[in-house]
């Protein structure tokens, strides 16, 4: 098997087309049952670039994919996202085999309205994560039947209430499934705490360098950039397990290096603000106070 160049798939028309389905019903909207895919690759490897969003229900028999260019683990769960322009590599050596549903929604159907401001919000349509959603039964069979919906409404007649009946629909569907994704935070806690672990690891390792005083505290983004997850996941996932953001963990660590160096130094305030990357001493003293309802001058204070 040769493989290919990624294939960019624009329209919704066009992803029916590739796998060989007949025109979908609605040109922005369209629910697949993967048993209906007719079109088998020959490629070993295949890259697809689509521009619209996909929610996938599906259980898979062959085959490994990569979403982004992460490895995308499939073995337990079954509800997958992507949003527009992501790319997805499906590799196998055997038929491509897979079962269950797939809603696709092209973000022209959401123009105009709330949701296009607000569906990119929704962690799971991120790279960040490299799991499948685990459904039970009952889950799942209340996710499909939401999606067998939206494809019952465009089956209908067409009329004034079409679109906003179905975009009810698709709310209800990421609500749903933003449950279910919180849920598996809050129950990964081996890959959470090791998280946890090296989020710690890296801000000790920043803060016992010459970048705090070089460049100042990390940033939230500098974080989540190194630890290879998006700002948002990171928080999200921070607030569940400790029910603090980022930046107040980086808050945190600066006020606790700040204490040891009020306790154990003869350094200024101004000199120890400098040290810890603020420009002003004001600015640290302010943080400072409102960490512990003390001045760096009374806190020293109290150590004598």
């Amino acid at each position: 098997m040769k493989n290919g160049q990624p294939h960019k798939l624009d329209t919704i028309s066009a992803y029916h087309q590739f796998w060989g389905l007949p025109k979908p019903e609605h040109p922005l909207i369209s629910v697949i049952n993967f048993d209906a895919l007719n079109h088998q690759p020959d490629q070993s490897s295949l890259t697809l670039i689509s521009n619209f969003y996909s929610i996938a229900l599906k259980r898979i028999s062959t085959g490994k994919l990569k979403y982004g260019q992460q490895p995308y683990d499939f073995d337990e769960g079954v509800m997958m996202c992507m949003a527009p322009g992501q790319v997805l590599t499906i590799e196998t050596d055997a038929p491509w085999n897979s079962s269950g549903w797939l809603l696709l929604i092209h973000p022209d159907f959401l123009w105009n309205t709330p949701l296009a401001k607000t569906i990119r919000q929704y962690e799971f349509f991120s790279y960040a994560v490299h799991e499948a959603l685990h459904l039970s039964e009952k889950e799942e069979g209340l996710l499909v039947g939401i999606m067998q919906q939206i494809e019952h409404e465009y089956q209908a007649r067409i009329d004034v209430f079409s679109q906003r009946v179905m975009l009810n629909q698709i709310e209800l569907l990421l609500t749903y499934s933003d449950r279910f994704y919180q849920r598996q935070f809050i129950t990964r806690k081996i890959t959470n705490h090791q998280l946890l672990n090296r989020l710690e690891t890296i801000l000790t390792d920043y803060f016992n360098s010459d970048a705090l005083a070089r460049n100042g505290p990390p940033t939230v983004a500098y974080i989540a950039d190194t630890l290879n997850v998006s700002p948002n996941y990171l928080s999200v996932l921070l607030k569940l397990l400790t029910g603090q953001s980022t930046q107040h963990h980086i808050h945190d660590k600066l006020i606790e290096r700040a204490k040891e160096k009020l306790s154990t130094t003869d350094l200024s305030i101004s000199e120890i603000a400098y040290d810890l990357g603020f420009e002003h001493a004001p600015s640290f003293s302010k943080l400072f106070k409102s960490k512990t309802n003390l001045s760096p001058l009374a806190f020293r204070q109290s150590f004598h």
